[in-house]
Formats: C-alpha cells, sequence, structure tokens
C-alpha cells in the first residue's frame, strides 16, 4: 500500500491525529499512590505521542482535541506544540476540564501498579462532529486516529464513524485499535472496534488485543481472516515481532522484534506506530517500516517516560539496512543506537 496525497499544498500537512492528551502526575518515588508525597507534571495521551515523536523527525504534524480553558489545558498545548506539533486546531472548553491522571512509579506491567484516571466529563470527551474543526482534520494525507477516542462518549464514536465514513477527500485513515476495556461502559466496545478498523485503511492491533476483544486467537493469520478489508493491516505481537499484510503484496511480511532491555513499557504502541508512520511517509518497503516501528518502539521501551525522542534518522536507517543476521543480533539498551558486531553485545538506543 503507498501513501498518496499531496505534500506541498497549501494547509496540507503530514499527519492529523486526533484524541485525547492528559496531564500526567508522576511519582517522585516508588511506593503506594497512597504514601507518594509528590508528583512531577508530564503529558500523556496515544494520539498526541504519535504527533510529537513524528515531528520530532522533521514531519509536519498537526493534533487536534479539545481541553479545558484552564491551566492544564494551557500546559498540554504549549507542551505539544513545543515538540514542533500544530497545535491550532485544539479548541478550548470553557465549561469542563482538561483530563488528568496519576499513576505509580513501579513496573507497569504488574498488578501492583496503579493508575488513577480523572478524566470522565473532561473536555475531550466532548469532541463532535459539529464542534471539531473537520476541515482541519482532513487536511492531511494520513489521518491518525485510536479506539481510545471511540471509547470516551457517544459523540466522540459518532465523530470517529464520520472521520471513517467513505467520501472523496478522505485521507487516508490509520487506526489503532487500542482496546481499552476500562473505558468502555457499553459492552458493545469490541465491536464498535471492529467496525472502525473495517473502514480504515492502515490498522495496528496486537495479538493480544485482538484476543481480548474479538476472541481471536491463532496468531497473525487468523486476525487477518478475521480483519481482511483494512488494505494494510499491522498485527503487533510484543517481543516475537510485527507481521504486516498487504492487499497489494503477498505473502506477509514478518518481522522479529530486536531484544531490548525494557525500562517501561507504556507508550512503546505510540511509538512504533510513529515509526511505521515515518517509514511510510518516505515511501519505504514494508520490512523497512516494520523495522523503524521496532527502533521507534526500543526507544521508548528503554525510557522510564511515556514519550522518549526517537532514534536519529541517520542511525535508525543504518540499523534498518542490515541484513537479517544483523538484525537478529541487534541488543537495545538506553543510549545511542548502533549495530552490535557479535550476538551478545548489548546495543544501546537512543
Amino acid at each position: 500500500m503507498t501513501f498518496t496525497g499531496p505534500r506541498n499544498a497549501p494547509g496540507v500537512v503530514d499527519v492529523v491525529a486526533l484524541g485525547e492528551s492528559m496531564v500526567t502526575f508522576l511519582p517522585s518515588r516508588p511506593g503506594r499512590l497512597a504514601d507518594v508525597p509528590s508528583f512531577e507534571r508530564a503529558i500523556g495521551g496515544a494520539e498526541s505521542n504519535v504527533a510529537c515523536e513524528l515531528a520530532a523527525a522533521g514531519h509536519r504534524v498537526r493534533w487536534v482535541s479539545r481541553v479545558g480553558a484552564d491551566g492544564f489545558g494551557d500546559h498540554l498545548v504549549e507542551t505539544i506544540g513545543g515538540h514542533g506539533v500544530d497545535v491550532t486546531a485544539v479548541r478550548r472548553d470553557p465549561a469542563r476540564p482538561t483530563g488528568v491522571y496519576f499513576r505509580t512509579a513501579g513496573d507497569r506491567g504488574t498488578d501492583a501498579h496503579e493508575v488513577a484516571y480523572y478524566r470522565a466529563g473532561s473536555a475531550a470527551s466532548a469532541m463532535s462532529a459539529e464542534n471539531v474543526d473537520l476541515a482541519a482534520v482532513r487536511a492531511g494525507r494520513v489521518l491518525h486516529l485510536s479506539g481510545i477516542t471511540a471509547a470516551l462518549s457517544g459523540t466522540c464514536l459518532g465523530l470517529l464513524r464520520e472521520l471513517t465514513a467513505p467520501r472523496e477527500d478522505r485521507p487516508l485513515v490509520s487506526f489503532d485499535v487500542n482496546h481499552r476495556p476500562g473505558l468502555w461502559r457499553d459492552p458493545g466496545g469490541p465491536a464498535v472496534l471492529l467496525d472502525l478498523a473495517r473502514a480504515a485503511d492502515l490498522v495496528f492491533v496486537g495479538v493480544d488485543e485482538a484476543q481480548d476483544a474479538w476472541g481471536v486467537t491463532g496468531g497473525p493469520e487468523a486476525i487477518r481472516a478475521a480483519l481482511p478489508e483494512p488494505p494494510l493491516l499491522v498485527v503487533k505481537d510484543g517481543p516475537r515481532g510485527a507481521t504486516a499484510f498487504d492487499h497489494a503484496r503477498r505473502p506477509a511480511v514478518h518481522v522479529p522484534a530486536p531484544e531490548v532491555r525494557v525500562a517501561a513499557a507504556t507508550g512503546a504502541g505510540d511509538a512504533f506506530a510513529a515509526g511505521f508512520l515515518h517509514a511510510s511517509l518516505r515511501g519505504l518497503p514494508l520490512r523497512d517500516r516494520l523495522r523503524h516501528g521496532h527502533l521507534w518502539a526500543a526507544a521508548t521501551l528503554t525510557s522510564p517516560a511515556d514519550l522518549a525522542a526517537p532514534p536519529a534518522r541517520d542511525t535508525a536507517d543504518a540499523l534498518v539496512a542490515l541484513d537479517d543476521a544483523g538484525w537478529e543480533k541487534l541488543r537495545l539498551g538506553p543510549g545511542r543506537t548502533h549495530p552490535a558486531d557479535r550476538a551478545d553485545e548489548e546495543v544501546p538506543t537512543p
């Protein structure tokens, strides 16, 4: 599947990302939320993460959302804009607050990890096809959406249905399933996500998500059989790698994930999507798109933050160009990315 669309037309950007971002409070020390005395402020949001990473790589990116007319909304707009993202289409809501959440500092893959969300009734949950600048949303080569937005409210779901509906001026729609069971009050949420995925041009979904949401087991091929409509489907399978199915190409392309010394997993899926989109916008082959996705994910996996700087383009390109044997020798950890000379050598990533 080739990414097409005007590159230099006035007002056209490479990627528009629409979705909620929240102010994140990160603990000053490990322990229960009840025991942590202070927190540091950051930002968190699947779509804004993708936008910030793509902007850092030199792409023209716009983030579209709603935030409260409050200090937290100021912080989000100023911080995301500070990453080089166009935030001119973000709307302020005088009646609803900006969403926030708190989390513990421990391993986010364990039951001991705590997250406290305060996003119900947020400004972003009031997004609709009537109060969002649809022209600004559609003025990109790619429109990136996620299933998180669909779960926020009925009006948000209506907005996603409007944006994924067929029309002549629709940009290429990238959809990250991002199944979050805790957000869905409606038991029909998994079916909604399947409908949205079927309407998209590019879909990202994890093997675990497909099983949890749709009961699909059997790996990437089974997921493709259950989701044959998208021209391009990327199935992520954690440390085992990722597989891409392209209507224009047979057979599927699988790229194993390099070994990574993980600091925290949150945000890695967003980074993978950003890396894949980055390579797609450059017209790189499917194998290379998957490799860039893995490298961008590794940069986040090796960082304690939800949002990490992507690899430098020349460094990532050099790694992506490795032969299969060289790629399989990669060992990635915090630091600067470079290829390993031996299979047991640890290689830092940015």
